[in-house]
């Protein structure tokens, strides 16, 4: 491999980033339904900010996914437009870079 592979242009790389997009949108979910128990039994919540950061870092699919198995953040408009809008633009960039040959 020369200087200018990046190691997401390799297999292995390949493997990393879909193992890390496995794990976040997990995540995702798990921080989902653990602030649905959390507010169902009155105890401390996750902040909305940790909820939304998690969706930035591409955890969007199971965010949502979450969101509506738990029926919970489901009236809060900016988690029913922010969630989505988060993954539409992760998933524009990601066929960007594909395109460029970047991904």
């Amino acid at each position: 491999m020369d200087g200018n592979e990046f190691i997401w242009k390799t297999p292995e790389g390949h493997r990393y980033i879909i193992l890390y997009f496995i794990i976040i949108n997990l995540l995702g979910v798990l921080v989902m339904a653990l602030d649905k128990y959390k507010a169902q039994k009155g105890k401390w919540r996750i902040s909305e900010k940790t909820l939304f950061l998690v969706t930035i870092l591409g955890g969007g699919i199971g965010t949502i996914f979450g969101m509506y198995k738990f029926r919970h953040k489901t009236h809060k408009i900016a988690f029913i437009i922010g969630f989505p809008t988060i993954l539409i633009m992760e998933i524009i960039i990601l066929i960007f870079m594909i395109s460029k040959g970047i991904f």
